[in-house]
């Protein structure tokens, strides 16, 4: 019974996507990672915070797109093995066509031993397109 269920649910999930792909055209923005920077250790839990500011080029979307993107941390630890997460951030375009592309700033705790080894954005959410 609960496999027929998943399999329902995983149909009804694949005809929306495939009825949203065919209604409307869709684009990515593009996000680009600027100003990247680690704080000293901050006193008493000695975390130190990574922090950035996304560029989000949002011209070939509508205006009022949201969206979500991931951004991919490798991290080194002096007390343990490397390790690769993801965290989850929003996006969103300007309400208006004139108004300046957005920008989203980000950050994420580190521990005293933790460093940041790379950073990438994936799973950018698509915008329906402008045109």
């Amino acid at each position: 019974m609960k496999r027929a269920c998943a399999s329902v649910l995983v149909t009804i999930i694949g005809l929306i996507s495939v009825r949203q792909a065919m209604g409307e055209n869709l684009c990515r923005p593009d996000l680009t990672i600027n100003e990247v920077e680690f704080s000293t250790m901050m006193p008493p839990t000695l975390e130190r915070t990574w922090s950035a500011v996304v560029a989000v080029d949002t011209s070939a979307c509508t205006a009022d797109s949201t969206g979500y993107f991931e951004i991919v941390f490798t991290r080194l630890s002096e007390n343990g093995p490397d390790l690769e997460f993801r965290k989850q951030f929003l996006w969103s375009a300007p309400s208006f066509v004139w108004q300046a592309s957005p920008s989203v700033g980000v950050g994420l705790a580190f521990a005293a031993e933790e460093d940041v080894e790379q950073y990438r954005i994936e799973n950018v959410t698509p915008c329906v397109c402008r045109n």
